[in-house]
């Protein structure tokens, strides 16, 4: 039983850390429920046996009903029944012809009945019944009622105010394993009342709250077999109970349970009668036993298991246990008690010495006097020690508390709740094998150095949870570098930005809980080193601030360092927003919980690398839309789904693709009926999602795409115009220069040969330094311009060499300005006869040069020239930026390269 409780709260402990919690609301049943061929049809008032279900049913469940028969005939379609629960009715008898009806029946339940009679027609065809329970009837056997279940294993008749254990005259029951008597009224054992088991193959008999008061001689020897005796709750006393032993010895009994039997004390005589035997096994458990008289158990020397919980016991002496050599398990829980008026019971120095095999000691909820360098001293095989929920005065653990235990190979130290409020330096020290030790639930409130754990070169797993105040520092754990759990919940640490971080030894770490812990500071490589980490747990802190983008340096991302995760919990830490680079790597997440936070708006790609996850967790958030560009890839291989509790958006942008992925999923999705409810808009408020109507959005996906290429044809077209708009002057000009430099500057123009300049420059007198400045460096790269002030032929008159002139050169640049529109020989000569020869020679080779801004009109007026006369390339403007100046001398360059045929 000790071991029991120890396996259990093992369980429990692992169950309440690393398995979700999963309510289920109790719905009130209307008609039974069939499973696997199975038919659930109890707690349904029923008053005769339902007709209607499925007649390959293998098993039927009727109990806890109104039936007061249980006919054959209703029960003729069910041919196939090996099972038949009908307990908890008023049946008052078994049918002659059930078990011909159901030929494969092997199992039959009708305890709390009221069957009365039995007799051996009843029971006469059920040669194949295995088992049958019939505890809690009135019974009154006639005949012999089991002679014919020669198949039967199990025969249950407990509680039917039985006087006598004699249930037949002749050898029966051949089969039959195990036999339950409890609740009757046999006083008496007598040495002929299992006869009828002489043959039988009984192992176990159970014989619970009788009220005997006499063993026959011989009454255990007709059982040959029997290795299980449970006599718990039948008060036999001293007397008694050595008579019981002495009745055992002939037998191959291994086990006695005697829980509750008011053995108020144990003599050395007690157990005498056991001593021929190879008992294994016994519990003593409630029993209130105030002492153990010396050498008691030293007639038990095959003993392996003993237990001796919720007694009364004052002391423990140092030969209380003489004679127990080989015992493996002891369980002492509430064995030591302090009462009001008494003082605490003691633990003798070696009290435990002669439990040399001993391997298991579960000492829980006990209160005694002290723990000395003496109390264990002797268990040289011990592996598991348990003293939870106990009091010892253990304020302090000190490096001679367990001193007595370093001849022990110990692997579990079991600590929790026993008022622990300090750890002295070397307090496990002697513990050199110890793989587990739990010390949750006590008072421990200190800085961490490391060196508390002194000495545990073996350890894998300290349980550390639900204390008062634990402060790291980075060499908290330089002494268990073979750690991998660490549990460190509930304990107020309130800051972990430490450089280097604390758990940077813990290379083999696979479990660390940091849960509960108010922490609000932690750096990005508090995890750093922690490369095996596979469950994380961080729920209820306060970690919002650390993934804000308003936080200082930017989101911290602390999941950088843990690739291999498997197990994420961040419930409750107020998160409102998740960097996109959050959960980056986690290829190997299997459950991430993120629910009862503020998260509304999450990123696109977030969950990207979580294509792995199975449980996905984020209810009670403010999340509004599920969209799959944010949901698709973590969504893709889920099993479970918490989204519930959340204000969605009943939209066809929010919420289209997530009631598409429910109609189509096998995920299980708890409470997806009632949880799931729409918040907005109007018409949809208060309605489940699964309600939504899907097809108003299916009209509309037409226009998507529509929607997609009209607008990405205005964006590109509006990015194209500002382009143009402001870098329109450089396209050009690279585009010129690739084209000049494959085909040259100038067109093929037959005839040009005969022209002498390539342009004749028409200027003002006030511009001729800007001509100066800006187009002689052109010259001979690779044109030639003719310059009035230059080239004209000395001593012929000035308008004769214009004309003259104009003719040999291929083109006419003007370069206006507002002083060239008031030169008056610019405007009456030059200008009229290049109109003039462009004219009659039909060609197109004037060039305007703008140097100020000036209206067209005013152009026409004065020099009778129209910009829409000209070819476009023509027709430039001197930039105000420098850098555009190369670009012009380019755009020149062509212009003057231009073929002058009218096209």
């Amino acid at each position: 039983h000790g071991r029991g409780k120890m396996i259990l709260f093992l369980v429990i402990v692992e169950v309440a850390f690393f398995t979700p919690e999963v309510c289920h609301a109790d719905q009130k049943k209307t008609h039974c429920e069939i499973k696997n061929r199975k038919a659930d049809c109890t707690h349904l008032k029923l008053q005769n046996v339902p007709s209607y279900l499925p007649e390959n049913i293998t098993a039927l469940d009727l109990s806890h009903n109104q039936l007061k028969t249980l006919p054959s005939s209703a029960l003729s379609r069910y041919h196939q029944l090996y099972y038949l629960d009908a307990g908890f009715n008023s049946i008052q008898a078994i049918d002659p012809q059930l078990c011909l009806t159901l030929p494969q029946l092997q199992v039959l339940k009708l305890y709390h009945n009221e069957v009365h009679v039995l007799t051996e027609a009843m029971l006469q065809n059920c040669t194949h019944l295995t088992e049958l329970y019939l505890a809690s009837n009135r019974l009154k056997l006639k005949g012999e009622p089991f002679k014919c279940l020669q198949s039967l294993k199990r025969l249950d008749v407990s509680r039917n105010d039985l006087t006598s254990a004699k249930l037949g005259t002749h050898p029966q029951l051949l089969n039959l394993e195990e036999l339950i008597l409890s609740g009757n009224a046999i006083s008496v054992l007598k040495a002929d009342d299992f006869s009828y088991l002489s043959n039988a193959s009984l192992k176990i008999l159970k014989l619970s709250a009788l009220p005997l008061k006499k063993f026959e001689p011989g009454c255990f020897q007709c059982i040959g077999r029997l290795s299980v005796l449970v006599m718990d709750g039948s008060k036999l006393g001293h007397p008694l109970m050595a008579k019981l032993c002495s009745e055992l010895s002939e037998t191959k009994i291994r086990s006695l349970s005697l829980q509750d039997t008011s053995l108020l004390t144990l003599l050395n005589t007690t157990f005498k009668g056991l001593q021929s035997t190879n008992l294994t096994s016994m519990d003593l458990s409630k029993n209130e036993i105030p002492a153990v008289q010396r050498s008691s158990f030293q007639w038990l020397h095959s003993l392996e298991n003993l237990s001796l919980a919720e007694n009364n016991f004052k002391r423990f002496t140092k030969d209380m246990f003489i004679g127990l050599g080989s015992l493996k398990f002891l369980n002492l829980t509430k064995s030591l008690k302090k009462h009001k008026s008494s003082s605490y019971p003691v633990i003798d120095d070696f009290a435990f010495q002669n439990l040399l095999n001993l391997e298991f000691l579960a000492m829980e909820s006990n209160a005694f006097r002290e723990i000395t360098g003496n109390t264990f001293t002797g268990l040289k095989s011990l592996k598991y020690l348990s003293l939870s929920h106990s009091y010892f005065n253990l304020k302090t653990v000190t490096n001679v508390t367990f001193s007595s235990l370093a001849q022990s190979p110990l692997k579990i130290l079991d600590l929790t709740k026993t008022g622990i409020s300090y750890l002295d330096v070397g307090a496990f020290f002697w513990l050199r094998n110890l793989s587990k030790v739990y010390m949750g639930q006590n008072k421990i409130s200190q800085v961490l150095g490391g060196r508390e754990f002194e000495g545990l070169n073996n350890i894998e797993e300290i349980f550390l949870s639900y204390n008062k105040k634990i402060t790291l520092t980075p060499s908290s754990f330089n002494y268990t570098r073979t750690l991998r759990t660490l549990m460190l919940g509930s304990n107020l640490i309130d800051s972990l930005d430490l450089h280097p971080c604390p758990f940077q030894p813990l290379g083999n770490l696979t479990v660390l809980d940091l849960s509960n812990n108010n922490l609000a500071n932690i750096n990005a490589g508090l995890f750093s080193g922690l490369h095996d980490l596979k469950i994380l747990k961080l729920q209820h802190n306060n970690l919002a601030r650390l993934w804000k983008k308003a936080n200082p340096g930017g989101p911290v991302l602390f999941l950088k360092d843990v690739p291999q995760l498997e197990v994420l919990q961040l419930d409750s830490n107020g998160f409102d927003e998740i960097p996109v680079d959050g959960f980056k790597g986690l290829f190997h997440l299997l459950e991430l919980d993120l629910g009862l936070n503020y998260l509304n708006v999450l990123p696109d790609n977030v969950f990207n690398d979580l294509t792995s996850v199975r449980v996905l967790k984020l209810q009670k958030n403010f999340i509004t839309s599920v969209k799959e560009t944010v949901f698709g890839p973590v969504f893709r291989n889920l099993s479970v789904l918490h989204i519930e509790k959340n204000p969605f958006d009943c939209t066809c942008d929010s919420v289209l693709w997530f009631v598409n992925w429910l109609n189509v999923t096998n995920a299980s999705v708890p409470q997806l009926s009632s949880q799931y409810v729409c918040n907005t808009p109007p018409k949809y408020y208060n309605s489940s999602l699964v309600l939504f109507d899907t097809s108003p959005c299916q009209d509309q996906a037409p226009f998507k795409p529509m929607f997609v290429t009209t607008s990405s044809f205005l964006l590109t077209f509006m990015a194209m115009a500002l382009l143009i708009h402001f870098q329109g002057w450089r396209i050009q000009f690279f585009w010129n220069v690739l084209g000049n430099r494959i085909l040259g500057y100038k067109e093929v123009d037959l005839g040009e040969n005969r022209f002498e300049y390539d342009a004749y420059i028409v200027h003002a007198q006030e511009d001729w330094e800007w001509v100066e400045r800006n187009l002689t460096p052109l010259e001979e790269n690779p044109f030639t311009f003719c310059f009035e002030d230059r080239d004209f032929l000395p001593g012929t008159p000035h308008l004769e060499n214009i004309v003259e002139t104009i003719r040999q050169c291929r083109k006419i640049v003007f370069v206006v300005t507002e002083a060239l529109l008031k030169d008056p020989l610019c405007r009456r000569f030059t200008v009229h006869h290049a109109l003039h020869q462009v004219i009659e020679e039909s060609r197109d080779s004037i060039v305007l040069i703008f140097l100020d801004d000036i209206p067209d009109h005013k152009l026409n007026h004065c020099l009778y020239i129209r910009r829409g006369m000209l070819n476009s390339r023509c027709i430039l403007n001197w930039p105000l930026q420098r850098t555009r100046i190369p670009a012009f001398h380019q755009h020149l360059k062509v212009a003057l390269g231009l073929s002058n045929r009218v096209h």
